[in-house]
């Protein structure tokens, strides 16, 4: 099994959480925060960032990396209940990274900016 697949099983499984997949709020957590709306998850997701970057700064001063790689995990996870909320799916950030290989991350930076430019029209 490659980690694309436990992505898409995971992905499934959160898909098959929402409301209007019969996900139950009172038995799932997914189900309540996507029944709760975006603030619900997204304050989730601030959350689980700011304690992703205090694992992070831990690991930084001799703490447990395996707390930093669960603290991901939880971002990552609450990440996906967004990615599902807006109908999209790890795939869809896969194909991101992909398109993005090979690219330094200042080339890439300054080719978004161009493209924002263009969006806006000036």
């Amino acid at each position: 099994m490659t980690n694309q697949d436990i992505l898409d099983r995971l992905a499934a499984v959160v898909e098959s959480r929402k409301p209007a997949n019969g996900g139950d709020p009172e038995k799932s957590y997914v189900a309540r925060l996507l029944h709760k709306g975006p603030d619900a998850f997204l304050k989730k997701i601030g959350e689980e960032a700011t304690e992703t970057v205090m694992a992070a700064k831990d690991v930084d001063h001799g703490g447990d990396k395996t707390k930093l790689v669960g603290e991901v995990a939880d971002l990552w996870f609450h990440c996906m209940i967004a990615l599902a909320h807006y109908d999209l799916t790890p795939a869809d950030v896969v194909s991101e990274l992909s398109r993005r290989e090979g690219l330094s991350g200042l080339e890439e930076k300054a080719l978004r900016k161009v493209q924002a430019r263009e969006r806006s029209g000036e």
